[in-house]
């Protein structure tokens, strides 16, 4: 039986990418050695960074006016590097709450510096995107947003609709899944597994006029140290950056975001259909105008048909859907690389299973 899985993060690789890396898992460009094993100083390596940041500039149209950056630590490392960085000169740092990414990067940045929350959408237990009325004002250090937000199954569908001088965006659960005007934004960070790669890697688009050197954050936490050292400040991690640029070629051999933006659309519109036409069996968590592309939550009408619906995918060789503690239910996270055939399967099963127990 042939497995399919909706795991929230870290997720399904392309088949494509796995099969190169196994293919050159002990014998890299006929150096006999794994790219884990070559110097990061080298130039096998070298070409390897420099042609992932190559590629992550075309796809995503990234100006020359911003820089690409490979750090560690996750995107969790980003809620304290962003603060750290600039957060300055009596300025206040403001947050919109989407939810729970977005309340801990919050939290973080006012462990360091004096930070708002001006927009949230808790009142809706985040089931629901709040408007964005904010207006910005010369004491911003920078407004931050999560554009997806994994848990409750939300996404911001107009990014255009988000103006600031510096706005910062955590974009970990949805770059690369849709076109983006990168000059929009003053900093767009990324862990990388979701869309990009797996992890151990993130992903920093910075735009160079913010990367003035701040001598009282330590040189591993500065942006413009890490600019200035093309990344390679300290040893990278190789083989997860190694990957992420297999991914971003797989991107561009499928046809570049705007391809990736129509395949997920069609992902998610297979699910939220059969969740629509369910009347009731089963129920979306988001609301519609909320809804995500990249992850779909659901509920059903009791626990007991909730853990048979578990059990009952699992013996259909369907993993990963349970949902987030704090929201029950179900996820299927259906990122860049899950096939159209995986969401198909979903739906069908759904579909299969409303028929047998919602008479």
């Amino acid at each position: 039986m042939t497995r399919i899985y909706f795991q929230a993060g870290p997720t399904t690789l392309p088949k494509e990418v796995m099969q190169q890396a196994k293919e050159e898992w002990d014998d890299f460009l006929g150096t006999g050695l794994n790219i884990m094993e070559h110097s990061h100083r080298g130039s096998e390596y070298e070409g390897i960074h420099n042609q992932a940041k190559t590629r992550m500039k075309r796809l995503l149209n990234i100006p020359d006016t911003h820089e690409v950056l490979f750090l560690q630590g996750g995107a969790s490392l980003q809620f304290a590097m962003i603060p750290m960085n600039f957060i300055q000169g009596g300025k206040t740092a403001k947050y919109v709450l989407t939810g729970a990414w977005s309340e801990k990067a919050y939290k973080e940045a006012q462990k360091i510096g004096t930070c708002e929350a001006v927009i949230t959408g808790k009142d809706s237990d985040y089931r629901t995107l709040p408007e964005m009325n904010y207006v910005s004002s010369e004491n911003d250090a920078y407004l931050h947003i999560t554009s997806n937000n994994t848990i409750y199954g939300t996404q911001w569908s107009d990014l255009h609709a988000f103006t600031h001088p510096n706005l910062i965006a955590d974009m970990s659960s949805d770059i690369m899944s849709r076109p983006l005007s990168v000059g929009d934004y003053g900093l767009i960070y990324a862990g990388a597994q979701k869309n990009l790669g797996p992890s151990g890697v993130t992903a920093v688009i910075v735009r160079k006029d913010l990367l003035q050197e701040n001598k009282s954050v330590p040189s591993i936490l500065s942006y413009s140290v890490h600019a200035k050292n093309n990344s390679l400040y300290n040893t990278p991690p190789v083989y997860s950056i190694y990957l992420l640029n297999l991914v971003l070629g797989w991107v561009e051999k499928c046809g570049g975001v705007i391809e990736m933006e129509k395949r997920n659309h069609n992902k998610a519109g297979v699910i939220y259909d059969t969740i629509d036409r369910s009347n009731g069996f089963y129920n979306g968590y988001a609301t519609t105008e909320s809804r995500s592309n990249m992850n779909v939550t659901f509920t059903l009408l009791n626990d007991e048909l909730e853990k048979l619906f578990i059990k009952e995918s699992e013996e259909n060789g369907i993993y990963g859907l349970k949902g987030h503690r704090s929201v029950g239910g179900f996820r299927a996270s259906i990122y860049n690389a899950v096939p159209q055939e995986s969401c198909d399967s979903l739906a069908q099963f759904m579909r299969h299973f409303q028929e047998k127990y919602g008479k």
